[in-house]
Formats: C-alpha cells, sequence, structure tokens
C-alpha cells in the first residue's frame, strides 16, 4: 500500500521545484572562466564550426557537433569500432568529479578534442576529451533562490558551439556567450519578459543561420512561453514567437495569437500566463529552414478551470513550425488538443527521411508524454502515423482523418476520481530517444505510471480557483494524497522500459523491462548497439536487433543523462554523465536507487576498449533516522502538516517525507535543525543554498505542523524499521 502512495505523487509531474539545504561544491571560477592548462589542445578549427560544418556532420564522425550530434538530432553515431563482437572489451578510459550532488542532465558536446558540457547551476566546464582535464570552466552564479522557481531540479541540458562561440542559457533566464577557446565571456542578455515571473531555463540552446534559439520553463508557477531568436554574434534580439495568447483585449503580437485566442474560451488565462513553454526540443531543418517547437501544457492543467467555455488552446501540447530567419509561423500539429493531463509535447523531435506508403517523405517524429508516437511529413505538418507506444487509457486511438484524439469518456476525472495513463510524467519524458535510420527503430526511455486525476477541491466546493503565486498551479488535487488514493483504489504498477518501436508500423521490436521507471536518455550506433545508463546506477549496451544485454558497467551512481560517442587519433570513446534527480524525486521508497544507496555523487564517464581505469569503490550510505524530538500535536494538526507538507514540500523532499537522497531527507533531520524550522522555511536563513523563503505561502502555524507531520513519519518509519530488524 505504502509503495503505491508513493506513485501518487512520484508520477505528479514531469519535475518539480528542487532546493536543498546543502549547496554543491563551487565551479573552480566564482564568476567567470578559470583556464587550469592544456591549451594547446584548443584546435584553431573551433572557430569554423558553423553551419555548413553542422550539415556535414556525417563527414566527420569523431565529432559530436550539436544536441542530437548532427541537425536531425537522431542521436545516432555511424562510429563502430565498438560493436556487438568488440564491447565486451569495453573499460573505463578515465572519469571525473563534476563536484555536483543534484542532477546531472547535459548532452556533451565534441568538438577537435575539446569536450563541453554543463552541470547543475548552469555551470559550464570545457574539457580535453582525450583526458578529462580542465582547460576553463564557468559559472554564471544563479541565484541561489531561484531554485524554488525551478520545477526540475537545478539542472542544466548542455551547451551549443558555433563560430567560435560556447552560448549556455542560466537557470534564471540569462542567455551567456563564451569565447570557446577561453571562455571568457562576450556578451549576456537577459531572456525573459517579466522577471517577476518564475520563469527558468534548463534546455539547451540551439543555433543556426548566425542565430542562437531559447526558449523557458516555469508553466506551473503562471508563465506565458515563448521562443526567442538572438543574433549570435551580437546577443540583439532577432524574433520572438509566444506559444499561447496573452490578454485579448490588447493588441495581438502577430496573427497567429489572434487565431490561437479563439480557441481560449472563458477564463482569464493570461492573468496567470496560460503555459505552453518550450523547456527542451527546439529542432533545425536545413532542408526546409525550418525551426520545430516542442510546446508543453497549460496553466492549470486541469481545463475546466483553465478554459471553461472549451477549445483546443492553440498552442499547447503542440509541434509548432516556424521560419527560422524570421519567426513566422508555417503549420502546427496539436498532439493533445485541450490538454488535461500535462501532456507537454516539448519530448526530442527527431528528423528523417523514411519511404511511407510507398512515398518517399522529410518526416518528423515525437514520443510526447501523452502515450502515441506521431510521424509527420515536416514540410506541412501533415499526421502520417500516430500509434501507441505504452499503455495509453485517456484516448482509444488517434482519428488519422481528423488528427484528433478520441478521448475515452470513462477516464473523465471532472466528477470523480480516476487512475490515468499515462501520468504526468508522461510515457517519454524529456530523456533523449535515439533513431537508427536503417533499422526503422525508435529507442525511446519509455514509462508506465499512472496518476490518481481529482479535480482541485476548493474549486469542486467553491467554483472558484485560487491562483497561488509562487506555488505550482495544476488545477488538480495533490494536498491530501492518501484521500486522493482512497477515492478510487490501488494503481498499477510503476514501469519503465527501454523500447525498439517501429514508427510506422506501431510494432515494438523489443522492450526490456527496468527496476525503476527513471532512466537515462540512448544512444544509437552503427555497432548495433544502443546505450543507456538507469537508476541503478548501470550503463549497458543492448543488441540493437535483440534488446539482449552486450556490457554493463556499474556506476554505482543513478543516471538521467544520455550517452554520446565520439574518436580521436582512431579511438572511439562512449560518455556520459552521472547523478539522477529533475522530475522524479519520490523514489524514497524505491530501495534499488543507486544514488539513494551511495549517494548522488555527480561523475563523468568516459569508456573505450580495454580501458583499464578503476572508479573508487563505493560506500553504503547509513540511512537510519534519528531519534525525534518529543510532540504533542494532535491527530488534527497532524493531518493539516500532512496536507500542508504534500501540497508544498514533497515536491522536492519526497512523498511520506522519504527523499530519494537528492535534497535532504527530513525524517534525518537533528534536533538543531527541528529547531530552525522557522529560521530556515519563514525566514529563508538557507536562500543562498537553494531553499528560499515560503513566507508567501506559510505562517508560522503552518511550519509547526509540517515539523509534526514529519516527526510522525520519522518516527512510524524508525519503528517499521526496528520491527524488521527483529
Amino acid at each position: 500500500m505504502i509503495r503505491n502512495l508513493v506513485i501518487v505523487i512520484v508520477i505528479v509531474a514531469a519535475g518539480f521545484g528542487l532546493y536543498k539545504f546543502t549547496q554543491d561544491q563551487p565551479a573552480p571560477s566564482p564568476t567567470a572562466a578559470v583556464a587550469t592548462g592544456a591549451d594547446n589542445i584548443v584546435a584553431p578549427t573551433l572557430g569554423m564550426i558553423d553551419d555548413e560544418r553542422i550539415k556535414n556532420a556525417e563527414s566527420e564522425p569523431g565529432n559530436w557537433l550539436a544536441y542530437g550530434r548532427t541537425y536531425e538530432e537522431q542521436r545516432f553515431s555511424p562510429l563502430e569500432q565498438i560493436n556487438k563482437d568488440s564491447v565486451a572489451n569495453l573499460g573505463l578510459a578515465w572519469f571525473k568529479d563534476m563536484q555536483s550532488n543534484r542532477a546531472l542532465e547535459s548532452t556533451p558536446i565534441v568538438v577537435d578534442n575539446m569536450m563541453f558540457l554543463t552541470t547543475a547551476w548552469s555551470r559550464v566546464y570545457a574539457l580535453n576529451a582525450l583526458t578529462g582535464e580542465t582547460v576553463w570552466s564557468y559559472d554564471p552564479q544563479v541565484p541561489g533562490a531561484w531554485a524554488r522557481k525551478a520545477c526540475c531540479d537545478v539542472v542544466n541540458r548542455g551547451v551549443a558551439v558555433y563560430k567560435g562561440r560556447v552560448y549556455v542559457a542560466s537557470l534564471d533566464g540569462r542567455l551567456i556567450a563564451l569565447d570557446a577557446a577561453t571562455g571568457a565571456e562576450v556578451w549576456k542578455i537577459n531572456t525573459l519578459t517579466d522577471r517577476s515571473r518564475d520563469y527558468t531555463i534548463t534546455g539547451a540552446p540551439r543555433v543556426a543561420n548566425g542565430k542562437v534559439f531559447i526558449g523557458n520553463g516555469g508553466a506551473e508557477y503562471g508563465v506565458r512561453g515563448y521562443v526567442t531568436a538572438y543574433d549570435a554574434e551580437t546577443g540583439e534580439q532577432v524574433w520572438r514567437f509566444y506559444t499561447v495568447p496573452g490578454n485579448p483585449d490588447e493588441p495581438f503580437e502577430s496573427p497567429e495569437m489572434e487565431m490561437a485566442a479563439e480557441t481560449w474560451k472563458g477564463g482569464e488565462w493570461w492573468k496567470i500566463g496560460g503555459g505552453g513553454t518550450v523547456w527542451n526540443s527546439i529542432v533545425y531543418d536545413p532542408e526546409f529552414d525550418q525551426l520545430y517547437l516542442g510546446v508543453g501544457n497549460g496553466t492549470p492543467w486541469a481545463r475546466a478551470i483553465r478554459s471553461p467555455g472549451g477549445g483546443d488552446n492553440l498552442f499547447l501540447s503542440s509541434i509548432v513550425a516556424v521560419d527560422a530567419d524570421t519567426g513566422a509561423y508555417k503549420w502546427h500539429y496539436q498532439t493533445t488538443p485541450m490538454d488535461n493531463w500535462d501532456y507537454t509535447a516539448v519530448q526530442d523531435i527527431v528528423l528523417a527521411d523514411l519511404e511511407v506508403d510507398g512515398v518517399d517523405r522529410k518526416v518528423l517524429m515525437q514520443a510526447p508524454k501523452n502515450g502515441f508516437f506521431y510521424v509527420l511529413d515536416r514540410s506541412n505538418g501533415e499526421l502520417l502515423r500516430a500509434n501507441k507506444y505504452v499503455t495509453a487509457t485517456w484516448a482509444t486511438h488517434v482519428d488519422m482523418t481528423t488528427g484528433r484524439p478520441v478521448e475515452d469518456p470513462a477516464y473523465d476525472y471532472l466528477e470523480k476520481t480516476k487512475w490515468i495513463l499515462p501520468g504526468p510524467l508522461g510515457g517519454h519524458n524529456w530523456q533523449a530517444m535515439a533513431f537508427d535510420e536503417k533499422r526503422r527503430l525508435a529507442f525511446i526511455p519509455a514509462m508506465e505510471n499512472p496518476l490518481a486525476y481529482a479535480m482541485d477541491e476548493e474549486w469542486q466546493n467553491t467554483g472558484v480557483y485560487k491562483h497561488v503565486v509562487g506555488g505550482w498551479n495544476t488545477g488538480v488535487e495533490l494536498g491530501n494524497i492518501i484521500k486522493v488514493m482512497g477515492q478510487d483504489g490501488i494503481p498499477p504498477k510503476a514501469r519503465g522500459y527501454l523500447k525498439a518501436f517501429d514508427p510506422l508500423t506501431g510494432e515494438e521490436k523489443w522492450a526490456v523491462e527496468q527496476v525503476h521507471h527513471w532512466n537515462g536518455g540512448t544512444l544509437a550506433t552503427e555497432g548495433g548497439l544502443v546505450f543507456q545508463g538507469n537508476s541503478l546506477g548501470e550503463v549497458k549496451a543492448y543488441d540493437s536487433d535483440t534488446g539482449d544485454v552486450r556490457w554493463s558497467f556499474n556506476a554505482y551512481t543513478s543516471f538521467l543523462a544520455p550517452p554520446i560517442t565520439y574518436q580521436i587519433d582512431g579511438i572511439q570513446y562512449v560518455a556520459i554523465l552521472a547523478g539522477t534527480g529533475g522530475g522524479d524525486l519520490f523514489g524514497g521508497e524505491s530501495n534499488n536507487l543507486a544514488s539513494l544507496t551511495y549517494g548522488n555523487f555527480g561523475k563523468l564517464l568516459v569508456f573505450k576498449l580495454d580501458g583499464s581505469a578503476e572508479l573508487p569503490p563505493p560506500t553504503a550510505l547509513d540511512r537510519s533516522i534519528p531519534e525525534q524530538p518529543a510532540s504533542d500535536a494532535s491527530a488534527e494538526d497532524i493531518a493539516r502538516g500532512d496536507n500542508v507538507y504534500h501540497s508544498n514540500c514533497a515536491v522536492c523532499h519526497g512523498v511520506l517525507a522519504r527523499s530519494s537522497g537528492v535534497v535532504p531527507d527530513l525524517r534525518m533531520t537533528n534536533a538543531t535543525r527541528h529547531g530552525l524550522y522557522n529560521e530556515i522555511v519563514l525566514g529563508g536563513i538557507l536562500a543562498g543554498t537553494g531553499m528560499a523563503s515560503f513566507a508567501d505561502l506559510l505562517d508560522e502555524n503552518d511550519v509547526e505542523k509540517v515539523r509534526a507531520y514529519v516527526i510522525q513519519r520519522a518516527n512510524e518509519d524508525r519503528a517499521a524499521a526496528a520491527a524488521a530488524a527483529d
């Protein structure tokens, strides 16, 4: 029963805001780049990485020039030195401590023996790709308190490298250009239209045609999504495309926003932003000179509150094509009209050439959260295929005539709580999928984890929805977990898979069920292998044709980031960052999580054939719960503390006060910290390390009731551990 309670919150979102009582160690430099030697490896060709070079990436397979290796973002490498026969000899070439215990999600860029990557707090590292030696590092000094605005930890997914510059977007909304050779700042600009709103940026910029493209996040907190193009040389804004309409009483920014406003009926969505953030997938198509934007969910999630008069709510949960030079709208396809479940379409967008029904097509593919795998003609957005790749109960199928999903009315949660698949983590989240065009297979880090969706209790009782400034705004009931759990039975077990999926037939060629649902991204290679890191701390190489495990390495730290591969002096390497967190911080019930057992010590691992480096042996953490202070709180006070905790604290510190090991487990709080609850939660004495004040949402009575609830939970689990030991 407890395991299923965990599922309720584990799957609540693609990611929740994180903060912690201890901060990662600082990067070697406080504000600017620091060179640490190895300058001799900086190749002069770094300044020659331009559009043509990325377009012709196949001619230099030893590099990894862009986020998905090429503009097509297939994450497929033609390197084959490491293959089905040789992979058994793969060993650790070198590793690097990245001085972080937060989630590491970056895709490294490798250019001419240099590797560029990011870590938590938007820090940038330039490394010697052969040895791991730091050439320079850069710390944008994101304010610690900004962590409270972040839906999915203080993460960053990487940089773009272009014409001698390294471009990174910081968590607090800045776009920064660095000199690729030295790390010195060239320019930095504010990308946020309103810094009083809870915007963040966690995604990697993209570059093309002399421009840098970046979106943002923060939908649940009440922001309005948009994507902006900046001049790569100067940082000046070139164009901006909004993804949802603003106040209809004011002039629209474009005809498309006027069109979109007609699909939002009733309500006053613009007062809380509307959502529609583009926080992950932005893909450039050189063949059509188009940019494809993967658009996220609305605010609130529940459409009955957000748009009570109905309508599709464009461009939520859509793929939108715009002109890369002007930002002018070209076409769109909405994967989930009038989204009601947090079914973002920000997941990887992959470009390919496929024969579809006897016709050669330039296609776009995506496996968004909603459980359907889409194939579109990228010249015009025509829907070619829409097949389920995981169990999806919310809709029976997609009508290929209209292009719309057919919702199953049995799963309407407006009047009654319903367990629905996928939950808000989706059938696939941001973790990268790879595509092998020759085999016509997508390798998807897939999930099946439900949520008990129920309408916001206050809205049900009063018909009024209260927007929470500085808090989550979903419109679904998340506060009283036990009550929601009890309304409609026990949900299915959460599951994770690595799936080899044919996007045209909808057939699953093979699938590997994994112990935990929250695992890393994938890499496919010409060597007939698929690489992935998992929550158990293992990096594995699977046979692309069968799914059989050909090789495994235990890093003792859970993975989220995708692997890459590159080649130097005729030797192929595979690199991957270890370190979990992000959207799934509620794995405290899963004893299999490597980062819970050994600690979430982030590191970069690089492998080669016959590599002989070794990781230091790990030491299991002491997870015993200390004796708690006495509490005379009433059952009513504890029940109130339960509700307040799960509405405000569980998104970071874990359901039932059980942390997954990335942020502090409050059951482990010692007597000193128990005496500092008010100073920490209301006074914000740890704001600089990420734990900002919650005085705008809570008062002293709330804090004391939360403390009483945590004490009770700690005592319950101490007693359970003692009983198990007997």
